[in-house]
């Protein structure tokens, strides 16, 4: 079974090499706003924070790093990067929306190409907006 786990600031570094090839995948889906390097002085920084799932051997199979964005009738967690083997699964994403809901998020997004909108929709129950899925949580 897969847990997921916070990775402080402060320990961005001893997980980058395990996170690194599945945050570079994703990336090359994204409209280039920043790069991995850039990605992790947000992480070191606490601009942005950083989620790992891991197997019963702690070996890392999945990241995804969320933004929050606070809004007046809002507190949006903006998924700004999301990739791995298998983090589709749902127990993974129901570990995933619970820490979301404890951070004190309303909503989640995320920006997407068609396809992936549509799997999002299928698998999470987002609905799509402008190709940003959401959800209220």
């Amino acid at each position: 079974m897969s847990i997921v786990q916070i990775v402080p600031p402060n320990q961005i570094y001893q997980v980058w090499d395990k996170v690194e090839p599945y945050i570079t995948e994703a990336l090359k889906k994204s409209s280039g706003e920043y790069n991995a390097d850039q990605l992790k002085v947000l992480l070191v920084q606490g601009q942005q924070i950083m989620l790992v799932a891991v197997n019963d051997n702690e070996a890392v199979h999945g990241v995804c790093t969320v933004e929050f964005i606070n809004y007046p009738n809002d507190r949006i967690a903006y998924v700004t990067c999301f990739g791995g083997v298998d983090v589709a699964n749902t127990n993974i994403w129901s570990q995933f929306e619970e820490w979301l809901k404890l951070s004190g998020a309303t909503k989640f997004r995320a920006a997407t190409f068609e396809s992936a909108a549509r799997l999002y929709n299928k698998t999470f129950g987002t609905t799509s907006k402008y190709i940003i899925v959401e959800k209220d949580l």
